[in-house]
C-alpha cells in the first residue's frame, strides 16, 4: 500500500514546457503531465512526511508528487459571510449597504505568495496563478438567495456590485500575469451546479461572463495559458466560454454531469482538457480500480495531446492517501 511519495516510483524532472504545450494545445508532450487545481494540506502532508508550514514545504510537495507548475494565490482583503452557511450573514443588501462597505483599493493586491515561491521554485517549474472567481464573490458579498432576488429586484445594483468587483479583479491578474515566472492563470468560477447553472444563461453572460473575457484578455496579452475552473453543469454556456471568453483549458469534471473522456470528445478539438478522474470514483476505487482507470484516462484522452491527469475537482481532505498516490505512480510509469 502507498503511503507516501517515498514509495511511488516518482523521480521529479519538473519541465513546464510540456504543460504549457498540452494547455495551449500546441503538439503532443513527451508525457501526460499533471494537473490539480489544489492538493488540500491533509492529503500533503503524509505524502511529504511532514507539515506543511509555509511556501517552501508547498513547493516540495508540488516538486516531489512530480507536478511542472506550483498553484499560486494572489489575495485582496474582501471581507464577506460564507458561501456554505447563510448563518454567518452578508455585508451587502442594499445601494445602502453597498457604498458603505469597505471596498478595498485595486493597489492593495497581495502578492505574497508569489514572492514567498520565487527564491524556492526549482529548475523547469512555474506558478500557475489563481484566486476566487467574481462570481464567487457576489455571492460573498450578498449570499446566493439575495443575489438571486437583486438580479430580479435591483439589476442596477447588481450591475454596479460585478463593476466594482471587475475592477479589483483586472488589478489581480494583471499583477499576476506581469511575473515572468507564472505560466498560466487560472479563472475559478463556479457556475453551475448537477443540472444547471447557479443563476440564468442571460445573466451570467451581462454581469458575469464579460469579466471572465476580460480576464482572458489580460493574460493573453501577457502571453499566458488561461484555464477555467468551473463545476456544474455548463453545457448552455460552452459556447460563449470557448468563442467569447476564449479559454485555453477547461478544468473540474463529474461523471454524473460530463464524464471528462465524453469532454474530451465534444471540446478536445477546440479547448485543453485537464483532470476528470471523478472524485467520488478515486475516493471509492480500490487501488487496484485506480490504476486500471488511470490508464483508461491516458489511452482515451491522453492520446494526441491536449489532456492533463487529474481529479475531477480538487484532492480534498477526505481523498484517500494511497488512491491519489495510486493514480500519480501509475501515471509516472506510462511516461
Amino acid at each position: 500500500m502507498l503511503q507516501s511519495l517515498t514509495d511511488t516510483c516518482i523521480r521529479p524532472r519538473p519541465d513546464f514546457e510540456q504543460l504549457r504545450k498540452v494547455l495551449l494545445r500546441d503538439g503532443e508532450p513527451d508525457y501526460v503531465p499533471f494537473y490539480e487545481l489544489f492538493v488540500n494540506a491533509e492529503v500533503m502532508e503524509p505524502c511529504l512526511g511532514k507539515k506543511i508550514t509555509d511556501r517552501p514545504t508547498v513547493v516540495e510537495f508540488y516538486y516531489r508528487a512530480g507536478y511542472d507548475y506550483v498553484p499560486t494565490w494572489v489575495r485582496i482583503d474582501l471581507p464577506g459571510g460564507s458561501l456554505i452557511d447563510r448563518r454567518t450573514g452578508y455585508p451587502i443588501k442594499d445601494r445602502e449597504t453597498f457604498d458603505a462597505y469597505p471596498w478595498p483599493s485595486p493597489d492593495s493586491v497581495s502578492l505574497w505568495e508569489f514572492e514567498a515561491t520565487l527564491p524556492v521554485l526549482p529548475d523547469g517549474m512555474k506558478m500557475i496563478g489563481q484566486t476566487g472567481g467574481i462570481f464567487e464573490s457576489a455571492e460573498k458579498l450578498v449570499g446566493y438567495e439575495q443575489l438571486c432576488y437583486m438580479l430580479a429586484d435591483d439589476p442596477d445594483l447588481v450591475q454596479a456590485l460585478f463593476d466594482r468587483l471587475g475592477v479589483l479583479y483586472e488589478a489581480m491578474y494583471r499583477a499576476m500575469a506581469s511575473i515572468p515566472e507564472v505560466g498560466g492563470i487560472v479563472i475559478s468560477d463556479d457556475l453551475g451546479f448537477k443540472t444547471q447553472t447557479l443563476i440564468g444563461v442571460d445573466d451570467l453572460r451581462r454581469y458575469v461572463l464579460p469579466w471572465h473575457k476580460r480576464l482572458s484578455e489580460i493574460g493573453h496579452e501577457a502571453e499566458k495559458a488561461v484555464l477555467l475552473h468551473s463545476c456544474g453543469q455548463l453545457r448552455e454556456i460552452m459556447e460563449d466560454i470557448i468563442e467569447d471568453v476564449r479559454i485555453d483549458a477547461k478544468h473540474s469534471y463529474e461523471d454524473s454531469i460530463l464524464p471528462v473522456t465524453e469532454a474530451k470528445k465534444l471540446y478536445g478539438d477546440r479547448i485543453a482538457i485537464l483532470g476528470g478522474f471523478d472524485v467520488d470514483r478515486l475516493c471509492r476505487s480500490s487501488e487496484s480500480e485506480v490504476r486500471e482507470y488511470t490508464r483508461m484516462l491516458l489511452a482515451e484522452c491522453g492520446r494526441g495531446g491536449g489532456y492533463a491527469l487529474g481529479s475531477g475537482n480538487s484532492i480534498a481532505p477526505f481523498v484517500p492517501v494511497r488512491n491519489y498516490l495510486a493514480m500519480l505512480d501509475e501515471a509516472w510509469k506510462a511516461r
